[in-house]
């Protein structure tokens, strides 16, 4: 079953690997004897969903978990349960990917206004008075 991110985006299941390994923490035997945290991994740069512009603002979003070969890897082990942390896994890839679809504003560029100008220079003039005053008396 593919994994839907958008209507134009969708994972297929060839591209996640997912791999469970004993969880650290409290929480027993259970710790010790099942395999409930889950690492999730997308091939992210050879996936052919993707668009090249999508995957540049992935790798930059995804940052420590984006490996050498491009692919990004999420570890869950908040619940003790296998099938949660799975999901959990799931979501947040999607979540990434959704962050990563959405075009960054470009930030237009102002200057300051007139009065405020006038009023920074008027308040540094006052300052360097109040501190020419602090000087030896002759």
């Amino acid at each position: 079953m593919p994994l839907t991110v958008t209507d134009q985006i969708e994972i297929a299941d060839w591209e996640l690997t997912e791999q469970f390994v004993r969880s650290s923490g409290p929480g027993g035997q259970n710790v010790n004897k099942v395999s409930t945290a889950v690492e999730l991994r997308f091939e992210a740069a050879r996936s052919p969903n993707l668009p090249e512009p999508v995957k540049n603002r992935l790798r930059r979003l995804a940052g420590r978990r984006w490996t050498k070969e491009g692919a990004i890897v999420i570890q869950v082990e908040e619940t003790r349960s296998q099938a949660r942390n799975r999901e959990i896994a799931r979501e947040r890839l999607v979540e990434l990917i959704r962050k990563a679809t959405e075009k960054p504003k470009r930030r237009i560029k102002t200057k300051p206004t007139k009065g405020s100008v006038e009023r920074r220079i008027k308040a540094k003039k006052e300052r360097s008075e109040v501190k020419k005053l602090r000087g030896r008396v002759d």
